[in-house]
C-alpha cells in the first residue's frame, strides 16, 4: 500500500491509497489515525498459529469439496507452513495497515505464491474467521490452565496432610471462633479450585463449536462441508445458527468470569497469607523466594507476591466488566466493537498464568510455625461451643446462654485450663469412622493439645469462692463426673430451665392486670 502525495481530506493526517481487500470505492484511503485506531494487529498476532490452522482446515474442505483444485490446495498448504516459520522465528514483517493477522497472513502468502493464495478467502469472511480463531486460542487457554490449577491443589493437598494435626483458630467476622486444623483450613481452598476447574471446564465444552463456514453471518452458496472443518479443528460440531456463530462472544465473557471468580479465591487466600505472614499472627513464615525486603528497614519482609496476586483480581474483574459494557447493546451481528473483546482475554490470560503459579510456589515455600497457631487456638475461649452444646446434652436448652453469661463475665478475669472431650456427636462418629483425630473434619476435640482446651472461672473449678481467700488451688484435671456436677450447680444456680409461671418485668413485677373493682377498693 502506498501513500498518497496529496494532504488533507481527512482529519488525522496524511491519506493511504485503496486498501486492495475492498477496492477502489475508498480510492481515497484512510487517515493515519483511522489505521491506528482501527488496526488491531498489535494484539491479535497471538492468533497467527490458530489463523493458519483454520485455513489449512478450510482449504483441505474445499479441495474435497471441489471448490478448490489439487494443485493450488498444495501450493497454498505449503506457503501457510513457510509463513507460520516465519513468524515463529521472529522475522515475519508487521503493517498496520493490513489491520490484523488474517489479512497479513493472505498478504505474505500471495507473495510467496502468487494467485492462487486469493482463493484461500472463497466461501469464508474475517466474520466467521476471527470467531474461529478466538474459540481456537481461548480453547488452547484452558487446556494449559488446568494442569497449573491442579497442581495447586496438589501443593494444597500435600500441606493439608502435612498439618492435618496442626491446631490453628478458626476465624468468624475475623475473630477467633472454633479451634480447627490448618489441614482442614488448607483444604476448603481445595474444594474451591475444584469448582474453579470445573467452570473453565463448562466454558470449554460451550465454546467448542465452529462458527467457520457462516461466512459473514448467513453462511455460502458454496457447497461447502462444515463438519469437515469442525472434525479437522478438533470442534465438537458446527454452530447451529450462522448468525449466533459470528455474533456471539458469550463464550469469552464465561471465560472471563470463571477467571474472576478463580481470581476472587486466590485474593482470599493471598489476604490470608499476608495476616498470617504479619509479627502479629506469626502463623506462617514466607520464603525468600516471593517476599522482597525494604530499602530503609533492614528487619522488613514484605509479602510481595501476596499482595499481587490480591492486587491484580481487581484487574481481572475489570477486564470482565469492560467486556460486558462492549457487548450489551450491539445488535445482531457483528459489530466493529467487537474488536475490543480481544485485549481483556488477553490480559487476563497472561495475569492466570502469573498469579496460579506464583500462589503455588508461595505455599509450597512457606513455614508453618505449629506452636504459635496452637496457643492462638487456646484463646478467645474458642471450644465455649463445645460447653455449651455438652450442657444442651445433658440439662437444657439454656445452656448457650448460661454458657455465655460464664464467659463474658466471670471468665476473662478468673481462668484456668481444663482437658474436655469432644461432645460432638458428629465428631463422636468421624472419630469412630476413623484412625486420624476428628479434628481434621470438623475442628472439635484435639488430641495433640490433649483434648480442647477450655477456660473457666478458677473459683468454679477449686470449689471455692475466690483464691484470695488463702488456700492453694489444686490445677489436677477435672474428670467427667466432676463436669457433670459442674453443669448441675451452674443450672441449679441460675435457676432458669424448665420454670413454669408468667414472666417477670424487668423491675421484678408479673405486669398482670388489676381488676377493676379491686382498684376501687384499694382507692377507698
Amino acid at each position: 500500500m502506498t501513500d498518497q502525495k496529496t494532504e488533507g481530506g481527512q482529519p488525522g493526517g496524511k491519506q493511504t491509497g485503496a486498501n486492495a481487500l475492498w477496492g477502489g470505492r475508498f480510492a481515497g484511503g484512510a487517515s493515519d489515525i483511522m489505521q491506528r485506531i482501527n488496526a488491531s494487529i498489535y494484539f491479535d498476532r497471538r492468533f497467527y498459529r490458530q489463523d493458519i490452522a483454520g485455513s489449512r482446515a478450510h482449504c483441505s474442505m474445499l479441495v474435497a469439496q471441489g471448490i478448490l483444485n489439487q494443485d493450488d490446495g498444495h501450493a497454498i498448504l505449503k506457503g501457510l507452513d513457510q509463513v507460520e516459520a516465519e513468524i515463529a522465528a521472529g522475522t515475519f514483517e508487521y503493517d498496520p495497515a493490513k489491520e490484523d493477522i488474517h489479512m497479513h497472513v493472505e498478504a505474505r502468502l500471495s507473495e510467496l505464491i502468487g494467485e492462487p493464495a486469493g482463493r484461500l478467502h472463497t466461501a469464508r469472511s474475517r466474520n466467521d474467521q476471527v470467531a474461529t480463531d478466538f474459540r481456537l486460542w481461548l480453547r488452547d487457554e484452558i487446556d494449559a490452565l488446568d494442569p497449573a490449577l491442579r497442581a495447586l491443589q496438589a501443593v494444597l493437598l500435600d500441606r493439608a496432610e502435612e498439618h492435618a494435626d496442626t491446631v490453628m483458630p478458626g476465624f468468624t467476622h475475623l475473630q477467633a471462633a472454633q479451634p480447627v486444623t490448618f489441614g482442614h483450613h488448607l483444604m476448603a481452598y481445595v474444594e474451591m479450585l475444584g469448582r474453579d476447574r470445573g467452570r473453565f471446564t463448562d466454558c470449554r465444552r460451550r465454546l467448542n463449536e465452529s462458527p467457520l463456514g457462516a461466512a459473514a453471518l448467513a453462511g455460502t452458496s458454496f457447497p461447502i462441508d462444515r463438519d469437515a472443518t469442525a472434525k479437522a479443528l478438533g470442534f465438537e460440531r458446527p454452530a447451529a445458527n450462522s448468525m449466533d456463530a459470528v455474533a456471539a462472544r458469550d463464550f469469552a465473557m464465561e471465560y472471563l468470569a470463571a477467571a474472576s471468580i478463580l481470581s476472587v479465591h486466590l485474593s482470599r487466600l493471598a489476604e490470608e497469607l499476608v495476616n498470617w505472614a504479619s509479627a502479629q499472627f506469626n502463623f506462617v513464615s514466607l520464603g525468600d523466594g516471593f517476599t522482597t525486603g525494604s530499602s530503609i528497614m533492614p528487619q522488613k519482609r514484605n509479602p510481595d507476591a501476596a499482595e499481587l496476586v490480591r492486587a491484580k483480581a481487581g484487574r481481572v474483574i475489570g477486564d470482565l466488566t469492560a467486556l460486558l459494557v462492549v457487548m450489551k447493546g450491539l445488535p445482531m451481528t457483528y459489530s466493529k466493537d467487537m474488536q475490543e473483546d480481544k485485549e481483556p482475554v488477553f490480559e487476563v490470560a497472561d495475569t492466570l498464568t502469573l498469579t496460579v503459579p506464583a500462589m503455588t510456589g508461595m505455599l509450597g515455600d512457606l513455614t508453618v510455625n505449629r506452636e504459635v497457631m496452637e496457643a492462638a487456638a487456646g484463646q478467645g475461649f474458642t471450644t465455649a461451643t463445645d460447653l455449651a452444646d455438652w450442657l444442651g446434652n445433658w440439662a437444657c436448652r439454656s445452656a448457650g446462654p448460661i454458657t455465655s453469661r460464664a464467659v463474658w463475665s466471670n471468665w476473662p478475669r478468673k481462668r484456668a485450663w481444663i482437658w474436655m472431650a469432644c461432645r460432638s456427636p458428629i465428631c463422636r462418629q468421624r472419630k469412630a469412622a476413623s484412625p486420624r483425630p476428628c479434628s481434621r473434619y470438623w475442628g472439635c476435640a484435639i488430641p495433640s493439645l490433649r483434648g480442647s482446651v477450655l477456660a473457666v472461672p478458677r473459683h468454679l473449678k477449686c470449689g471455692r469462692r475466690s483464691p484470695r481467700h488463702g488456700r492453694a488451688c489444686d490445677m489436677s484435671v477435672i474428670s467427667r463426673r466432676h463436669m457433670l456436677g459442674l453443669a448441675v450447680a451452674l443450672l441449679a444456680a441460675l435457676a432458669a430451665c424448665g420454670k413454669k409461671g408468667p414472666p417477670k418485668r424487668p423491675d421484678g413485677s408479673t405486669g398482670m392486670k388489676i381488676a377493676p373493682e379491686k382498684l376501687k377498693k384499694k382507692k377507698r
